[in-house]
C-alpha cells in the first residue's frame, strides 16, 4: 500500500469548541539554505497531509517544482523546520492572543513527523505525534 501522506504532517484541534480546526493556512519552511517553503490548508478533519511549494505574490513568475520529498532527500543527517499556523485568520485578529503560532522542530532523515497543535484563542500546546 502506497503512503499517501507527506513525511511531515500536522493536525490542528480547536480545544475551545472540541472540534478539528478546519481552514487554517499553514506554512512549512526548512531544508538547507536557501530554505524552501511549502503551504497547505487544514482539511475538514483539521489535518494537513500534503504540501505544495509556496510561491509569493512577489515572485518573478517562476512556479516552484520541488516536492517535500525532494527537499528532504537533500538533507544529509538532520535539518530544522518551522510550521507557521495562521491562527489570527482562523479566530479573527481581535479574538486571539496568538495571531500566529510557530513550531520549530528537528527532522532526522528517513523519519515521518506528525505535529499536532491543540489550540484555543488564549493558549496552545504541541507535541510529536505518530
Amino acid at each position: 500500500m502506497a503512503n499517501d501522506k507527506d513525511p511531515i504532517t500536522c493536525h490542528v484541534l480547536d480545544t475551545s469548541v472540541g472540534k478539528p480546526a478546519k481552514g487554517i493556512h499553514v506554512k512549512l519552511e526548512g531544508g538547507h539554505a536557501p530554505l524552501k517553503t511549502f503551504e497547505s490548508i487544514t482539511d475538514d478533519d483539521g489535518r494537513v497531509k500534503a504540501w505544495l511549494p509556496y510561491s509569493s505574490i512577489n515572485s518573478s513568475g517562476d512556479i516552484p517544482t520541488y516536492s517535500l520529498d525532494d527537499v528532504l532527500s537533500e538533507v544529509e543527517v538532520k535539518s530544522t523546520w518551522t510550521l507557521r499556523f495562521d491562527t489570527g485568520s482562523y479566530f479573527g485578529e481581535e479574538k486571539t492572543f496568538f495571531p500566529e503560532v510557530l513550531v520549530n522542530f528537528t527532522v532526522v532523515k528517513g523519519q515521518h513527523y506528525h505535529v499536532p497543535l491543540l489550540l484555543s484563542p488564549y493558549s496552545y500546546s504541541t507535541y510529536r505525534g505518530s
